[in-house]
């Protein structure tokens, strides 16, 4: 995808199946299975897909999928049906894992962060961009070095702490501008320190609002997942940037058809990046 003078691509992250009921929260089925059919059992099938944004002078990747240490008991649990495979699918661009200058984290569930860290060829893990600043907001990370009974099964501490480690590691409170063109605001709602990115270039803008927004089919701001934290908070967020973003791309993480969408004044598809 082209965005002014920046390209998007969207890499491997890994695919796996999650319960209807919790992506769509208190929404019954007969309602969210007319934008998304679950496949069986009431599953859904979800892509985790990190996104390349490769700028005049910068690559940066958005998201870091699952991972490729997951425990074959964790793969059972959710139903991983295609592997992570970041580094290939940069191979396949020219780009190594060095040539990553910037990592952006929306949030540090183990599906977003999963990538962070990797098992390398002699099975250690390794930081996966290691010559990249990680960004982070400030509250973000430290709700995932210190995680509750709630978020705990999410935030995992082989996932952060060799990048809390690392002097890579940069957090920020609020909004910033971390390259020219590419910035972060924090949300909060779905995790406490959730942040959403923004991509400008030649009169052209995109938005990834990561778990605010993580398919297309739940463009209804009252449209919130059980595991949402704060669903009071998504649900304001999501409206307020919504509306902050009309009529721009909105980059899509986990939905197994769109890529990215345009909506219309309904909240409908009017164009979408398949």
């Amino acid at each position: 995808m082209r965005l002014g003078e920046f390209t998007i691509d969207w890499l491997e992250g890994g695919v796996f199946d999650l319960d209807g009921g919790t992506m769509f929260g208190v929404v019954p089925r007969v309602l969210w299975e007319r934008k998304l059919p679950p496949i069986e059992d009431n599953y859904l099938r979800f892509r985790n897909s990190p996104m390349l944004v490769r700028t005049p002078g910068s690559n940066i990747i958005i998201e870091t999928g699952l991972g490729n240490k997951l425990t074959e008991k964790q793969k059972r649990i959710y139903r991983v049906s295609r592997e992570w495979d970041l580094p290939g699918g940069l191979s396949a661009l020219g780009l190594g894992r060095a040539d990553i200058d910037l990592v952006i984290l929306t949030h540090c569930d183990f599906d977003h962060a999963g990538g962070v860290v990797m098992r390398g060829e002699s099975g250690a893990p390794e930081l996966t961009f290691p010559s990249a600043r990680h960004i982070v907001q400030r509250a973000e990370w430290d709700d995932a070095m210190n995680p509750d009974m709630r978020t705990s099964s999410t935030y995992l501490e082989e996932n952060l702490a060799p990048l809390r480690d690392s002097g890579l590691l940069e957090l920020v409170d609020g909004e910033r501008e971390v390259l020219p063109g590419v910035s972060v605001m924090f949300t909060g709602g779905h995790t406490r320190g959730h942040q959403v990115v923004s991509l400008s270039s030649g009169g052209e803008t995109a938005w990834h609002l990561g778990d605010l927004l993580p398919t297309h089919a739940h463009t209804n701001p009252l449209w919130v997942m059980a595991y949402d934290n704060y669903p009071m908070d998504a649900i304001q967020r999501k409206k307020e940037y919504l509306h902050r973003s009309s009529g721009a791309w909105l980059l899509l993480y986990h939905d197994i058809r769109y890529r990215a969408v345009r909506l219309d004044e309904s909240g409908g598809v009017a164009e979408g990046l398949e």
